[in-house]
């Protein structure tokens, strides 16, 4: 990283923080999908965001100002950094009220990242990458594809994050401009942002993923180890996409926060228990990571409990005929995640045959959905009966108890048998790791193989441990 930059900064403050920042490599049309699914969000929100953005020079930014003219209408100001060319400054976009330009010295580290900072009263999000140098490429060089270029960074929805990094780029600002660092203090302190919704994010991310994959359909790269690179580079963000998804639902429920890191923990110590295969267990551990996507499931300060209702939106190529829920709608994007959003999907059936939304019944779930949905019960109860000042045996027992009444008519009752074994290995002190998601480094959840061991019969990622 640049010495002075603002990435840098950024991870020198949290570099011996509780909650290091994770970075990922992203190519230039990733960023530019990321950016331009951001920038939507802008132009259909009410909130009036204050938009701080920084193109490295001023004829990248000539590229967007006819966009930039459209986002101004919809925001209070708009700050644009950028070493000057191309009479950047003449553009019309640069004229308006609540727009204006920050010309940098073609010296400032900044001058080499690629900023995009919103701040909504509706919601937060940024991308902030610093383009690679030229020994960072290693021995092929500088790409000759301006689409191959590379940059190394985050994006994220965190309202923190987000206004720590505006604070450091309106600090950078002030070295320019005063004036418009006050300006844009004053924007920045009137702004109360909020986490974004999860009906919001299933936007966003339904937008970023959208862009991802039409950026790369209308690539075209000279030699196929390139392609398979940029291909890689593209499901990795596409999964960082829904795992900061799913972290925020999560990080938003401040009841239950780990909900996601301890599910896919114990759903992994039941799949070994009752010996399914490690195809399954891979493609579990995905799902466990994204079931609060589904908004049938219970997490009382983010979704609505006790929501019940038959959807007659048909999944496409769905060998059960069923439906998908909306928020696992969301994960038929990308191909790879088909077969994880049914999973999801059926979680909320009952073994009795009464669930939601198909109504299957028995064997007819899918194993992993039924494991995911006595695990993602078991964890939401032992969650909720910590706050009492029982033992972690006592804790343990009482919210195995409360699964087990609902065997044969919930729950698959040899899954409550396997649960009962796991929960003595617990009271007895079995300790489970629980790891976080990495999303800055999605793609180290999915390889390139097709499973054809599936019920769904579709071409689905086979999912490490």
């Amino acid at each position: 990283m640049l010495e002075g930059s603002i990435l840098q900064q950024l991870e020198t403050a949290h570099r011996h923080s509780t909650r290091p920042i994770r970075f990922g490599v992203y190519y230039k049309n990733t960023l530019v999908a990321l950016c331009h699914a951001l920038e939507d969000h802008i132009l259909s929100d009410q909130g009036q965001p204050l938009v701080i953005t920084a193109f490295q020079r001023g004829k990248w930014y000539l590229q967007e100002a006819e966009r930039y003219a459209d986002i101004a209408k919809c925001s209070r100001e708009i700050a644009i950094m950028a070493s000057p060319d191309g009479g950047f400054a003449e553009h019309p976009t640069s004229q308006l009220p609540n727009v204006d330009l920050v010309a940098l010295d073609s010296s400032d580290p900044v001058a080499q990242e690629w900023h995009l900072i919103i701040l909504s009263p509706e919601y937060t999000a940024m991308v902030l990458c610093q383009e690679l140098s030229e020994a960072d490429y290693g021995v092929g060089g500088l790409p000759d594809s301006d689409l191959e270029r590379k940059f190394y960074g985050l994006w994220t929805f965190e309202p923190e994050l987000v206004k720590e990094t505006s604070q450091l780029a309106i600090a950078h600002i002030q070295q320019y401009n005063p004036e418009l660092a006050a300006k844009l203090t004053d924007h920045q302190q009137s702004i109360q942002s909020r986490l974004v919704a999860p009906e919001d994010l299933s936007t966003v991310v339904s937008r970023v993923v959208d862009y991802l994959q039409t950026g790369q359909e209308n690539l075209s790269i000279p030699t196929a180890l390139r392609q398979q690179a940029l291909d890689r580079n593209l499901v990795s963000n596409e999964i960082q996409a829904f795992l900061r998804m799913a972290q925020l639902i999560d990080f938003a429920d401040i009841k239950n926060p780990m909900a996601a890191a301890e599910v896919v923990a114990l759903s992994e110590a039941m799949a070994q228990l009752v010996e399914l295969p490690a195809w399954q267990i891979k493609r579990l551990r995905l799902a466990a990571l994204l079931h609060r996507i589904d908004p049938l499931q219970k997490a009382e300060s983010v979704l609505t409990p006790g929501t019940s209702a038959r959807y007659t939106e048909q999944a496409p190529s769905c060998p059960l005929t069923c439906p998908l829920v909306p928020g696992a709608q969301v994960l038929r994007t990308m191909p790879r995640l088909r077969a994880v959003a049914q999973l999801i999907t059926h979680q909320t059936e009952w073994w009795d045959g009464t669930g939601e939304p198909a109504g299957l019944a028995g064997d007819e779930i899918p194993l992993e959905s039924r494991i995911l949905a006595l695990i993602a019960e078991f964890q939401w109860r032992v969650n909720q009966i910590k706050s009492s000042n029982q033992s972690r045996e006592e804790i343990f027992a009482q919210a195995l108890e409360q699964c087990r009444q609902q065997q044969s008519t919930r729950f698959d009752p040899k899954l409550i048998d396997a649960l009962t074994l796991l929960v003595m290995g617990l009271q007895q002190g079995l300790d489970l790791p629980v790891m976080t998601s990495k999303a800055s480094n999605g793609i180290w959840l999915l390889d390139t193989r097709w499973d054809s061991h599936s019920k769904s019969n579709e071409e689905i990622g086979s999912y490490p441990k």
